[in-house]
């Protein structure tokens, strides 16, 4: 059996992002085309589809941290802030993104929540996780990987 693991996380992504596309759950709020995806972001996404790729970021990494909540993939998603002269420093991503993301997850009913202790992947998130792992790793041909 294939699993998140055994695959690279690129095209892992995108797949999961094709398949979430098709989910009427997970629609890019009003706001996602003006919003950069945190501090350290100059910028907003110039992918049309961005949404839906965070979504399937998201998904993965709740997947492999769970239970995980929002303060903990900020952190995952954050990246290091340009402070002119003066030294970087990690700042975190941005957490509307990923509670709106983690919000339209749930109602998909691809995670869960964990009281007190963020959110988990559901049996239909995983499944589509295995699946489209399964699905990227034919396509990529692993070595070593026939037997499965």
């Amino acid at each position: 059996m294939t699993t998140v693991y055994d695959v690279p996380a690129d095209p892992l992504i995108r797949e999961v992002a094709s398949k979430l596309k098709q989910e009427s759950a997970i629609q890019p709020p009003a706001w996602a085309p003006f919003v950069t995806t945190g501090i350290h972001a100059e910028k907003p996404p110039v992918e049309k589809d961005w949404w839906h790729t965070r979504a399937a970021a998201v998904l993965r990494k709740v997947y492999i941290m769970g239970p995980v909540g929002t303060q903990k993939l900020r952190s995952e998603f954050g990246g290091s802030r340009d402070r002119g002269v003066k030294p970087n420093r990690a700042k975190k991503g941005s957490g509307s993104v990923i509670r709106e993301s983690l919000q339209q997850l749930e109602a998909a009913g691809l995670v869960q929540p964990v009281k007190g202790e963020g959110r988990v992947v559901s049996a239909k998130g995983r499944s589509l996780l295995d699946n489209s792992a399964h699905a990227v790793r034919q396509t990529l041909a692993i070595p070593g990987l026939e037997k499965y």
